[in-house]
């Protein structure tokens, strides 16, 4: 009979100690100790996300997620919230393209309780007929909301205007269209294909015992036999996704996507501002070059010291807001510049854009600015682990996502290693082609074609 194996990943001077374990069925348990806090962060990470789902279930993972937290068979919805209130402690849920995860912080002390709530929600959940129809109202109502905020809708088209048909340039949260229409069946068979041990991660950290949370986790998850019925592969470590197909119409996930330069979408809306997102694919998540890019984001868009903010806010006030930013996957990735401006400015804040880009992709940059970049990524990464929130995030996200789980003395060492020819390699590769645009705004006869085109 096999048993659970455990290991010591890092003892980590700017951290505590990690440890992870894997079940007999499967699911991988990770935890980082840090004795000095005394809340501890509680997460069940699912390697299934909207890039998992056909056209005709899109938004099924993030409908899913919803759901789970309307009850089970021992717990109703209020009993659910109720119980991680009631302690002072806070839960919350996520869906993105390729993955979900379900969190809780709270007391050390109170830990159990957080470990049984949150794992009967994710295993155990009835997804009652009623609740369905309840929840669906609900997103679509936030569905609607997301369309009133064309500052956050403008990278949803980027991301369409780059992928295309492919699942990642569609809808987390689905449209009205498939959301509508979606049954109670659909979304329970889903449920049962891709919540599976193999497809699960459970990460925790702060002031706890590494063993006991194992032995809490077991016997949470041992009330749902399921998990344990359905011989499963584990996905493939860095995928950030369950490859498995049945009768719900989930997919293989089938060919990489083929992102795509050169596009443009203009949504024409009666709005006060403009906003725009100029860029192309750039490199996958788990690229040898992701320490460079991030260095380069932060030169050029990454703050208020990177070029594009000086450029275009500091020295001629042309908008408010202004940043670049990196969005990685398992097998692609993209890079964009957002503005929000002025209808009347927007050619002007393009073509600043575009020359600042080509001038970087040309050139790189000088190694002031990669000093700075590699000290802002640095910085961002050792302040970021001051709660238990990011180092569980870290736990989760490094176990799902990567093929290893790099100690934070690693991951400095690593951005401390690039240089400035690195960072000019891969601003030539990401930022060389032809760049596509996506704008919202009022632009029903503006031809902004000449911005895609070389």
């Amino acid at each position: 009979m096999s048993r659970a194996r455990t290991w010591t990943l890092a003892d980590d001077p700017l951290g505590g100690t990690v440890r992870r374990t894997v079940l007999p069925n499967g699911l991988r348990i990770l935890t980082e100790a840090v004795p000095a806090m005394r809340s501890v962060s509680f997460g069940v990470w699912v390697a299934t996300g909207s890039r998992d789902e056909t056209r005709q279930l899109g938004g099924v993972s993030h409908f899913l997620e919803h759901l789970l937290f309307k009850g089970t068979k021992r717990r109703s919805a209020l009993q659910i919230s109720a119980a991680i209130e009631s302690v002072g402690g806070e839960t919350n849920a996520f869906t993105t393209k390729e993955y979900t995860c379900y969190y809780a912080r709270v007391l050390d002390q109170d830990l159990s309780l957080a470990i049984d709530v949150m794992c009967d929600l994710v295993v155990d959940s009835v997804l009652a007929e009623a609740d369905v129809e309840t929840e669906r109202g609900v997103i679509l109502e936030e569905i609607a909301m997301h369309d009133d905020e064309p500052g956050e809708e403008v990278h949803d088209l980027f991301a369409e205007v780059i992928y295309g048909d492919h699942p990642l340039g569609r809808l987390i949260s689905g449209t009205v269209g498939t959301i509508s229409p979606m049954s109670r069946r659909q979304i329970q068979s889903y449920y049962r294909r891709r919540y599976t041990a193999p497809s699960i991660v459970v990460a925790a950290a702060g002031n706890l015992d590494h063993a006991l949370v194992v032995k809490l986790v077991k016997e949470a998850f041992s009330r749902a036999d399921r998990l344990d019925a359905v011989d499963q592969p584990r996905p493939r470590r860095g995928a950030g996704h369950a490859a498995v197909a049945g009768s719900d119409g989930g997919s293989t996930n089938g060919p990489a996507p083929r992102p795509r330069g050169g596009r443009l979408h203009i949504a024409d809306k009666d709005t006060e501002q403009a906003h725009l997102v100029l860029g192309g694919p750039a490199i996958a998540r788990d690229d040898d070059r992701r320490f460079a890019i991030g260095v380069l984001n932060n030169v050029l868009g990454g703050g208020m010291s990177s070029r594009l903010f000086q450029e275009i806010r500091e020295k001629r006030g042309l908008a408010y807001s202004v940043y670049s930013y990196i969005s990685q996957f398992a097998d692609s990735g993209l890079f964009g510049v957002y503005a929000g401006c002025a209808p009347g400015k927007v050619d002007e804040v393009l073509a600043l854009t575009r020359d600042e880009l080509g001038r970087v992709a040309a050139a790189g940059v000088n190694e002031e600015e990669v000093a700075r970049g590699k000290g802002m990524l640095k910085g961002s990464l050792v302040l970021g682990l001051e709660d238990t929130g990011s180092r569980m995030s870290r736990l989760g996200k490094g176990e799902l996502l990567y093929d290893e789980l790099l100690s934070v003395d690693e991951i400095l060492a690593r951005v401390d290693a690039v240089t400035p020819d690195e960072v000019r390699d891969v601003a030539s590769a990401v930022l060389g082609g032809q760049p596509s645009l996506a704008v919202i705004g009022p632009f029903a006869d503006h031809d902004f074609s000449d911005v895609v085109s070389r």
